[in-house]
This record gives C-alpha cells, structure tokens and sequence, in this order.
C-alpha cells in the first residue's frame, strides 16, 4: 500500500530536515529532494504537497538555485518558505528586492487574513522567526497578503485559488510560536493528508520490500550493537530468517558488559532466528593501537582493523548477495545525497561501495528515517529498550574516551568508573534530564593519599550533556550530592584513580566526546 506523500525541495536551507520532520510529526510520510530533481520525477510521486525550502542566495542572481513555473501549475498545493517564498514570487512575476536592513530573529507578526486556512488557530499576533537578506517587495498576480510584520509588508502571501502560499519566516523552528500549527494546516488542512502513515506501517511495508527484493539472497550485516544497526538487523531477520548473518565485531573498547548484551539479544539464545557471529579481536586492536597517542591515527587504526576483522568472516561465510548498513536520514543528507545542503560531513555509512566484500547492492532499511524514528521502530519490533533508547556510542568505542595510549588496564578502568556513574546518573532521574553522559580518562597522572599510603593515579573526568541535534550542547547541572556519591564510588572502588573532575565545557568551544 502506497503511502501519501509531502515532497521537501531543498535548495540549500540549513533547516531541510527539520522540515521534514515538521511534517513526519503530523504521521505523514515525507521525503527531501534536491531543487534538480527533474520536475517530471516529482509528478510520478504523486505528492499531495509541495514545500520549498530556504536556501543561502538570492533569488536573482545569475545561476541562483531555481525552480520551473509548471511546478506551480500542476494543481499539487506548495508551500514556499523563506528563499522558497522569495523563489515563488521572483518565478511567478513578482518582485524580489535587497532588503534595506536583514531581518535576522524573532520578530511580531500580524495577520492580515486570519481566516486563511494555513493560520487556523493561529493568534492576530504572534513570534515568528526570521533569517533573509531580500524580501518581497511585490507578491506575484493573484496572491494577496495574509501577515506582515514591521519591517516585511509580505510576511505570508496567498493564492487561495491555486493553493499557492509563500511564507517570509521559518516555521519549522521552535522559535515560530505557532509554526508546527502552520505547517499541519497546510499539510492536513490544504493538502487534505490523512495522517495515517504510521511507524509499524513502515516496519510492515519494509520487511515485505527487503523479503521480496532479497528472496532467496543471502545478506551480511556488519552489527555494532548500536541502536541503528540493531535495528536494522531485525528488519532484515524478519524477512529472510537465517539468510542473514550478522557479524559483531567486538573490539575490546566497548562499555562494561556490552558485548554480552548484544550476544544474549542478538545470539542463539535470542528471539530471532539468524545466523550470529561474534568475533573477539580485542587482542588485534590492542596490539595495534600499542604506542600510539594521537586521537586522529587512533580513529583510523580502530576504523581500518574494523574493516579487516569484518572482511575475513565475511570471506568465511562466502558468497553475499547484499550488505545491510544502519544509514539514517541525518547521515545521508549531512552526506550531500539525500538533498542539497552542503556536505557536512563524510560518513561511513554512506558513499562508495566498499571493495572488500564481494556482493550486488547495499540495503539500507532506515535510510528515510530520523533516530527517534529508528527508536520506535525497534521498540514496536520488539527489541529491548536498553538497546534502544541507549546513547549514542561512538564507532571507535573507548578508544576515544581515553587520553593517550589505549591498553586493556585503561580500558578497564574507563569501563568500571562509566558503570558506577550512569547507574548513579539513572537513579538521581539525571537520565531524563542529559542528553548523553559519560567517563573519560585523562592522561593526568597526580598525588593522592588512600589510607595511609600515598598513591599516584589517574583522574577520571566526567561529561554530561543536553542538546537536541548533537551540533550544540550545554553541560548538565548534576546536583552536588550526585557529584558526591559518583566520586566516593569511583575513588573507592576502580583500581588507579584517585580523582574526579567533572567537565563543564558547552559544544562549541569542547566536542562533546574528548578525542
């Protein structure tokens, strides 16, 4: 059963995911293109909507990010925002000017129209966000404005007709009081959505897609252990059962007992039926990473040993007709591919082909999906919620979480400090309140006294952190008294470490991981 959908055009915005999740959150299934997708593409998708995002130019410059007018004709409702608004003006015949100050930040809109469909519910005066350069000096024929703000005389502009709508403002940001109300109005209210696509409908539809491409293939799945692998592993399990093996790698570097969490999930003696290997190459990577201090080499020692380890059993196990990856949407659209924002980032998930496994194509189940998507996809299958609301954990593991050189006795105490602090964070409810917190060591070495001896050991450093995207973030606010009991635990029951500090830097200046 074929989904309704909202199409995203992207033309470079910095906000093109949070649009389509805007739109997601309303159970309406949405997908961004880049604004060159040809015209002709989009009609077969047969979207109920158009939205157009922002984008970095203006309008009228040479070469500038465009648009064709059939766009506009082909009786689909669109909705422009910011650069989309100024692109539907400017294509359409209206007038598109520099403007005399940039309006940057929140600014009062007033409704000119309060009765247009896209502001129902919507108060005469309310905090919109504001980011352009231009503004539209004159809407196109046939639009009539329906807000203003002070200094935009055509904040929002409407061709009812045609259910053309153009806003000057972002309200896919939480700072647009009213903005998710606009956005449902326009996706449920204009484009007549039902609202009825649904997270165990994409499970359903997906395991019936990957059972039917894949038949009787055979597939390989590198599985971290992560929420995104694991998750796609069940997908997979559930459509072609033990013609899927799962390879997890397990480096030595992962946090106490996790390795055998995955096992005892993903395992014999787990609930689904697919062929598991665990390979145990912690002497591998420790041998490697022997001497070796500086972050960046670390990383790439860890990343290449990983795809070593994970090519020899794949030759064991022979022919592979696929390879599963756990891509989400971020990593595909920070990658460059999934719209049109510049590439943020090159991501190992997405790309080329590896060349060291022979096989057809790569599947990718959660590549349309968003983390927390992915998270109720795993809890609706089924899998428990330790693994799936885990935090994220980064691909070199503890590796990047100790300063310095990497040996098992480091590993060890790294393991048993984080055990003592996220088992005292979960008790104090600090879970619900950080985003992501966790133990670091430091490659200080200082003086304490345990007893009656002196003693000369390591300081283990905590981080704790809130953010929403991961791009920013601020240190947590822990309550002495947790700070308190972490800090006896640790110094009282890890081997070598006799102090504690805890790391109030915010993401920007710090990283939020140390290396």
């Amino acid at each position: 059963m074929e989904h309704e959908k909202v199409v995203v055009i992207d033309f470079g915005g910095q906000y093109n995911q949070l649009v389509a999740r805007r739109v997601r959150e309303n159970n309406v299934y949405c997908e961004i293109y880049s604004y060159r997708t040809p015209l002709e593409q989009i009609r077969q998708m047969d979207p109920k909507g158009i939205i157009l995002t922002g984008g970095p130019n203006s309008v009228y410059e040479p070469g500038a990010a465009s648009a064709p007018r059939e766009l506009f004709e082909m009786g689909i409702p669109v909705l422009g925002l910011c650069y989309g608004a100024q692109l539907m003006m400017h294509v359409l015949g209206g007038e598109v000017l520099r403007a005399p100050e940039r309006e940057y930040g929140k600014t009062e809109m007033v409704l000119d129209r309060p009765e247009s469909p896209v502001f129902d519910g919507v108060p005469e005066t309310s905090t919109v966000w504001m980011s352009h350069n231009d503004y539209i000096s004159r809407p196109a024929e046939g639009f009539e404005v329906i807000s203003h703000t002070a200094n935009c005389p055509y904040a929002a502009v409407q061709d009812q007709k045609d259910k053309l709508y153009a806003f000057q403002f972002h309200p896919e940001v939480l700072h647009t009081e009213y903005g998710k109300q606009m956005l449902r109005n326009f996706v449920i209210g204009v484009c007549g959505c039902k609202g009825d696509w649904k997270m165990e409908d994409f499970a359903k539809r997906t395991i019936e897609e990957i059972r039917e491409k894949v038949g009787d293939g055979k597939a390989l799945c590198a599985l971290s252990g992560g929420v995104d692998s694991s998750v796609a592993a069940v997908l997979l399990s559930k459509a072609i059962g033990k013609n899927l093996t799962c390879v997890f790698v397990d480096h030595g570097l992962l946090r106490k007992d996790e390795g055998d969490l995955v096992s005892k999930v993903f395992g014999p003696e787990g609930p689904y039926d697919l062929n598991f290997v665990r390979v145990d190459a912690s002497d591998r990577f420790f041998s490697d990473l022997k001497g070796v201090t500086e972050p960046e080499k670390k990383r790439k020692i860890i990343g290449e040993d990983f795809i070593r380890v994970f090519e020899q059993e794949a030759k064991k196990i022979g022919k592979v007709d696929y390879l599963v990856q756990g891509t989400i949407y971020p990593d595909v659209v920070e990658s460059g591919l999934g719209g049109e924002s510049a590439t943020i980032k090159s991501h190992h998930n997405v790309g080329g082909l590896p060349d060291y496994v022979d096989f057809k194509e790569i599947i990718e189940p959660l590549r349309y999906l968003f983390k927390d998507e992915v998270r109720k996809v795993g809890l609706h299958l089924g899998i428990p919620e330790e693994l799936v609301m885990r935090q994220p954990f980064p691909g070199p593991g503890l590796g990047i979480r100790i300063i310095g050189e990497v040996t098992p006795e480091k590993v060890k105490i790294v393991q048993d400090a984080d055990a003592i602090y996220r088992e005292e964070m979960d008790k104090a409810g600090m879970n619900k309140v950080a985003s992501q917190y966790f133990a670091a060591l430091t490659n200080m070495r200082s003086v304490g006294v345990m007893g009656d001896e002196r003693t000369y050991d390591y300081a283990v450093a905590l981080r704790a952190v809130s953010t929403v995207d991961f791009m920013t973030a601020d240190a947590v606010e822990i309550p002495y008294e947790v700070l308190k009991t972490v800090t006896n635990r640790i110094v009282n029951e890890v081997n070598h470490v006799n102090r504690v500090f805890y790391d109030i830097t915010s993401k920007p200046p710090g990283t939020i991981e140390f290396e």
